[in-house]
Parts: C-alpha cells; sequence; structure tokens
C-alpha cells in the first residue's frame, strides 16, 4: 500500500457509508409516502361509494310520488278543488319599497 493511502481509504469508507444510509432513509421514506398513498386512494374510494349513496338517498326523498304521499299522509294537504284556484293578474309593475316612479302625467 502507498503512504497515506490508509487516510483515503478510511475517507472512501466514511463517503460508502454515508451513501448507504442515504439510500436506505430514502427508500423508507419512499415506502412510508406509498403507504400513505394507498390509504388516502382507499379513504377516496370509500368517499365515492359514500357519494353514489348519497346520491341515491336525495333522488329517492326528491322522487315526486314520496313527496305527494308525504303531503297527502303525514301533512294532511290535498289538491285545491277547482272553486278554489284563482288567478291574479298584474297590469303593472309592483313598485318596490322606496322606489321613485315617474308619473307618466308630469312627463318625468
Amino acid at each position: 500500500m502507498l503512504p497515506g493511502s490508509n487516510g483515503l481509504n478510511a475517507l472512501l469508507l466514511v463517503a460508502v457509508v454515508m451513501c448507504a444510509l442515504s439510500v436506505v432513509t430514502s427508500q423508507h421514506k419512499a415506502r412510508k409516502l406509498y403507504i400513505e398513498l394507498q390509504k388516502e386512494k382507499e379513504y377516496a374510494q370509500q368517499m365515492e361509494v359514500e357519494w353514489g349513496q348519497l346520491q341515491l338517498e336525495q333522488s329517492t326523498w326528491a322522487a315526486p310520488a314520496r313527496v305527494e304521499k308525504v303531503a297527502t299522509q303525514q301533512l294532511r294537504m290535498q289538491l285545491p278543488k277547482n272553486g278554489q284556484v284563482r288567478f291574479v293578474k298584474l297590469n303593472q309593475p309592483v313598485p318596490r319599497p322606496g322606489a321613485a316612479f315617474a308619473h307618466p302625467e308630469n312627463g318625468k
């Protein structure tokens, strides 16, 4: 061996050990992140299933036949008879409170 090569060998050995440790550390971090990614994908899948169930539930609750059934049975509502229906015709727009309208007689 050459004189002074022991110091170089020791330095190279330290460099190799440091590189090996950094590779192990980065692989460990990558595995942890992959596990976390898989958990998040599973959670997203569960949320999609729940979303589908909620949409189905909403469509069931809002079905016209169900609304009519609840209105007649639970709320005791009924359709108005022919004589009970009144139509109101508005000829002019309804003024808003505090709004000033121009009068046709004044020309304003």
